[in-house]
């Protein structure tokens, strides 16, 4: 008992010394919001835009986990209060497994982003649905529960995995502005400036970023710092537990 209660003390100390650290001088999270396990789909540039007032947005990472690239968007994320959903790769999950526990652990959210990230509609239906399966396989061995949402490889949708995604109850999360992070030759200068170009034109949104790139990972300190300065808030996509 005395050892349950000490171990309780410090894990209360340990929360109330992060939630100390987290004031008006970081970005923070705005607001959670929590998602129906459904087929539904969002992200403006395909489908319908998530609830989102002006000057809100949601932060996505796309391609990860990455052992040299996400441990540095964690730590920028968590500097400044901030929470994301990433999109993972069925093959990367396997690779990293406690990589990918520790996005759930620091409290963000994950789908899946296929298998193998391939062009899906060069493949037959039977291999897009392989590969749908295998990346649902890959999440669940990982995480206990089925992914809530999916995110297309290069937003390729096709009829036959947007069917099987909406028959499974499982959310497609498209995107509503990104800032074409995938050369490794970009600056953070230059991530910074399609990001604000991204933001004067839409206003609000899911903004696609990607974890596995070492480029977006130096420069998202930099990029939250935009969201900060141009007065944006983030809000964090969550979904509710499987029944």
């Amino acid at each position: 008992m005395r050892l349950t209660a000490l171990l309780l003390a410090v894990l209360a100390t340990a929360t109330a010394n992060a939630a100390a650290q987290c004031g008006p001088d970081q970005l923070n999270t705005a607001r959670t919001i929590t998602l129906k396990r459904e087929g539904a789909q969002y992200g403006a540039l395909q489908h319908a835009a998530l609830p989102l007032e002006k000057g809100e947005v949601v932060l996505t990472f796309d391609d990860g986990p990455s052992a040299d690239n996400t441990p540095l968007v964690l730590k920028a994320l968590s500097d400044q209060c901030v929470k994301a959903t990433f999109f993972l790769i069925g093959e990367h999950i396997k690779q990293q497994p406690d990589l990918a526990r520790r996005l759930i652990r620091e409290g963000h959210s994950a789908g899946i982003h296929s298998n193998t990230h391939p062009h899906l509609g060069t493949m037959t239906p039977e291999q897009q649905l392989d590969d749908l399966k295998l990346s649902r396989a890959a999440y669940k061995s990982v995480f206990g529960v089925e992914p809530p949402a999916y995110r297309f490889p290069y937003l390729e949708e096709t009829p036959t995995l947007l069917e099987a995604l909406k028959r499974d109850n499982i959310t497609v999360a498209s995107i509503d502005m990104a800032i074409n992070d995938w050369t490794p030759e970009d600056t953070t200068a230059i991530l910074a400036q399609r990001l604000t170009e991204s933001l004067d034109k839409a206003g609000r949104g899911i903004i696609l970023m990607h974890d596995e790139h070492a480029a977006t990972a130096r420069a998202l300190p930099t990029l939250l710092k935009v969201l900060q300065d141009k007065g944006y808030k983030v809000v964090h996509l969550e979904w509710e537990a499987p029944k």
